[in-house]
C-alpha cells in the first residue's frame, strides 16, 4: 500500500467514525435544494451577480475578485475569467496544498462567469457570476476518491456546497465566504486567512520591469500577458483610472 493510500483510508476512517452518518446522509450528486441554498447564500451575502466581462474586470480593479494564478500550486485549464471571490481563492490555495500529496496539482476549469457567457443549459440561479464558485477537474483514482471525500467533510462543515457534474466531467464548488473565513482561520495548522490572501496577492520586492503600451491594449491585456492583476498594475503605476494610451510606459510588478 502506498503512502498516499494509506493515508487516505485513515482519514476515511477519521471521518467516519468522528461524523457518524456523514457519508451516508451526504452525496455531491446535486439537487435543486443544493442549487437554492448557494443562491441563498449569495443573496443574504450581498454579492453582485456580474452581467458581463467589463463588469468583472471592473470588480477585478477595484478588487472585489482576486486573481486564480497557475504558480500557487494549481493548474488553470481553459479559464477565461480567472478570478473568484477572496475566500473561494483561499479554498482552492488550501486544497490545492493538500491536493498535492496524491501526486498531482489540482486543476481548476472555471472561476467568475458573468452572466453574459453563462450556458445555455446553466440554472438561471447559477452562482458563477458572483465569483464564489468554483470548478474543479474531475481527476482519476485514489486522488478522486480522496477529492470526494473532502469535499463532502467540508460540506458537513457548513462552509461549502459542492455537486459532481458529468457533462462535462467536473466538481462546481461554491465556497460560502464568511462561514469559510471563519472555519479556515480556526484550524490551528494554518495563518490566520486574511494574512493568507494578503501574503498571496502583494508582490515580493524585486527588478520592476517596463512595458510601453500598443495599440490596441489595455489593463485586462496586459496583465494577462505578464502573469499579474489589473490590480496591481494600477497600483504599481499609480492610475486614477483603467484608460490607457498607447506609447504610454507601465510598471510591471514583479513576482
Amino acid at each position: 500500500m502506498t503512502r498516499f493510500r494509506f493515508q487516505a483510508a485513515f482519514v476515511a476512517f477519521i471521518m467516519v467514525a468522528g461524523r457518524p452518518g456523514l457519508l451516508a446522509a451526504q452525496s455531491l450528486r446535486g439537487s435543486l435544494e443544493s442549487v437554492e441554498r448557494m443562491y441563498d447564500h449569495a443573496v443574504s451575502d450581498g454579492l453582485p451577480f456580474y452581467e458581463n466581462s467589463n463588469d468583472v474586470r471592473w470588480a477585478a480593479a477595484r478588487g472585489e475578485l482576486l486573481q486564480l494564478r497557475t504558480d500557487r500550486g494549481y493548474e488553470l485549464h481553459r479559464v477565461a475569467f480567472p478570478f473568484v471571490r477572496p475566500a473561494t481563492l483561499t479554498f482552492v490555495e488550501r486544497l490545492a496544498g493538500e491536493y498535492r500529496a496524491c501526486g498531482e496539482e489540482l486543476v481548476v476549469t472555471s472561476g467568475v462567469r458573468p452572466e453574459s457567457r453563462q450556458p445555455s443549459n446553466s440554472s438561471l440561479r447559477s452562482v458563477h457570476p458572483t465569483g464564489m464558485a468554483v470548478d474543479l477537474r474531475k481527476p482519476r483514482g485514489p486522488c478522486l476518491t480522496w477529492l470526494r471525500r473532502e469535499l463532502l467533510t467540508l460540506e458537513g462543515d457548513g462552509v461549502i456546497e459542492a455537486t459532481e457534474e458529468h457533462h462535462p466531467a467536473h466538481f462546481h464548488v461554491a465556497v460560502f465566504g464568511p462561514e469559510y473565513l471563519r472555519f479556515a482561520g480556526a484550524m490551528p495548522e494554518e495563518r490566520p486567512t486574511a494574512m493568507i490572501v494578503a501574503i498571496a496577492h502583494t508582490p515580493p520586492p524585486s527588478v520592476a520591469r517596463r512595458y510601453k503600451v500598443r495599440e490596441g491594449d489595455s489593463l485586462w491585456s496586459i496583465a494577462q500577458e505578464h502573469a499579474t492583476s489589473v490590480r496591481d498594475l494600477i497600483a504599481a503605476n499609480k492610475l486614477g483610472r483603467t484608460k490607457i494610451r498607447p506609447g504610454q510606459t507601465l510598471v510591471i510588478p514583479g513576482h
